[in-house]
């Protein structure tokens, strides 16, 4: 007499990636924008501060708000988010690059 083989798992259904689109590449840019128009008021208000304790706070609340907003959202894995997360993060990196992190705070060397 011979057992029965045992049964076989329950297969979970294979969850796909989240597709880009070209919403997503469409919000990558709104982010982009939407980085650069919150540099611009957070850099006024530190300039017309003009302390070196308001750019270091500046400097931190961009940093926040490009990398850490937009890590957020990219981890959230929906279109709107990913798209809108990655254009957060591409305008700190290429506002950072672009200014020689003048804009960003990461060179406060620039201030003097």
């Amino acid at each position: 007499m011979s057992m029965p083989p045992p049964p076989e798992p329950p297969q979970e259904p294979h969850q796909e990636p989240p597709r880009r689109t070209g919403l997503t590449v469409g919000l990558a840019f709104a982010g982009f924008f939407g980085y650069l128009i919150i540099n611009v008021i957070v850099g006024l208000v530190a300039v017309s501060i003009g302390s070196e304790v308001a750019f270091g706070v500046a400097a931190v609340i961009l940093a926040l708000v490009g990398i850490g907003v937009g890590l957020v959202f990219v981890r959230l894995r929906t279109p709107w988010s990913f798209g809108l997360g990655l254009g957060l993060m591409i305008g700190w990196g290429l506002t950072s690059i672009v200014t020689a992190g003048f804009c960003t705070g990461l060179n406060p060397q620039l201030y003097a």
